[in-house]
């Protein structure tokens, strides 16, 4: 692990959090990565909401643990007067400010883009919201499922014929998180031009719209709804999953030329020839009679079998890993991708690591656990405390 912030992308950016939860703090997470200082500001009655998350170690959140390393941690109270000086100094020196209220709430507490623009012409503001600044839905909450739905995330996933079913991580706010952290380096990245930061919009429900893929075009294409379909891809077959001797697989032969590979790994020379299955188009048409085929042969071996013949063969696939294979997968380990951190009174915790790797360097990231509330109050009104009356 780069324990070296000097050397990273964002060293020497200054970053104020004012977020909270999950899609914010996931944003200036992957900032505080890249080498950022990310200054977090919480609420003095109990700190960021997931703090009180679960599950705990020695009373400490392993939720907050995931999002928050690499942080500084100060409680300001925002109704304050005295605290919002505080915080007016430090987003005076500050590259970036980040919050993820409800639309309106900053401009309430006297922290509005023109005021801050002003004051500092330099700064990126981003603000992240369940619906953006704009439109009828500006002021509404939200949280991940609300836009998972909204969005129409939740439509398109399932099985054939079943209910709607949320996905399995918080794509609502990982998602805003990520777009959030592209918009506030393009961001600055056009300041190296100018001189002068801009305001970054992000609604969670815009970054769903986004990652539909190719849903909205296929509905404007042919005007069916997509729905649920599995796990199998609406335009490409076999790029499903499939049951084996002791599993399931997933199989992605996304041409021709893999799915003639597929069928001689396999010793299928029947669904090679198969007029049926001759084509994307056609295996798309024939999608079920094809998977029963495959299964057939695929159930004479167990997931390890079929890998390495697969593996021999050039055609892409997997299997079904949980969360525990997972952090037990030797590429995962030698990528990078699993921290050992500490938690509580000095546990171990796993956590997961950052994909971003540049140049030469292993991975983009450093490391420093997750702060206790108002951990960095000291140093931090040392730092800014001279420009305000502090008490």
């Amino acid at each position: 692990m780069n324990r070296n912030a000097a050397n990273l992308p964002l060293a020497g950016f200054t970053v104020v959090d004012l977020t909270r939860v999950l899609a914010g703090p996931y944003c200036t997470m992957m900032l505080a990565d890249l080498g950022a200082r990310v200054i977090k500001i919480e609420n003095p009655a109990g700190g960021d909401d997931s703090r009180h998350v679960g599950p705990f170690v020695d009373g400490e959140s392993a939720y907050f643990a995931s999002v928050n390393r690499n942080k500084e941690s100060i409680a300001l109270d925002l109704k304050s007067p005295r605290d919002r000086e505080v915080l007016a100094a430090m987003i005076a020196g500050a590259d970036v400010l980040v919050e993820n209220f409800r639309a309106g709430v900053m401009e309430k507490l006297g922290f509005t883009w023109e005021a801050l623009h002003a004051a500092n012409p330099r700064l990126v503001y981003a603000s992240i919201s369940g619906f953006g600044q704009t439109g009828p839905y500006r002021d509404r909450p939200a949280y991940d499922m609300v836009v998972q739905a909204m969005g129409g995330l939740m439509s398109v996933t399932g099985q054939t014929g079943g209910d709607p079913v949320r996905v399995g991580v918080s794509i609502g706010d990982l998602g805003a998180g990520l777009y959030a952290a592209i918009g506030i380096q393009s961001a600055l990245l056009k300041r190296s031009r100018t001189g002068l930061g801009e305001r970054v919009d992000i609604g969670m429900l815009d970054c769903q719209v986004a990652l539909l893929e190719n849903a909205i075009a296929r509905h404007s294409a042919t005007g069916a709804v997509p729905a649920p379909l599995g796990t199998r891809h609406p335009s490409i077959t076999p790029f499903d999953m499939f049951k084996t001797a002791d599993g399931f697989i997933v199989i992605a032969a996304g041409n021709d030329t893999l799915f003639q590979k597929l069928c001689a790994a396999l010793s299928l020379p029947a669904l090679a020839a198969d007029p049926r299955f001759a084509t994307v188009l056609a295996r798309n048409q024939h999608h079920a009679e094809l998977k029963t085929g495959m299964e057939a042969r695929l159930a004479d071996a167990d997931s390890a079998t079929w890998s390495a013949t697969l593996e021999a063969a050039g055609v892409p696939h997997g299997p079904l890993q949980s969360v525990a294979d997972i952090v037990q997968d030797p590429h995962v380990q030698a990528r990078g991708m699993l921290l050992q951190a500490s938690i509580g009174e000095d546990r171990p915790i796993t956590l997961a690591g950052n994909p971003i790797k540049i140049g030469s360097q292993a991975g983009a990231s450093r490391f420093r656990r997750s702060p206790r509330l108002d951990e960095h109050r000291a140093s931090l009104l040392e730092e800014f405390g001279q420009h305000v009356n502090i008490d």
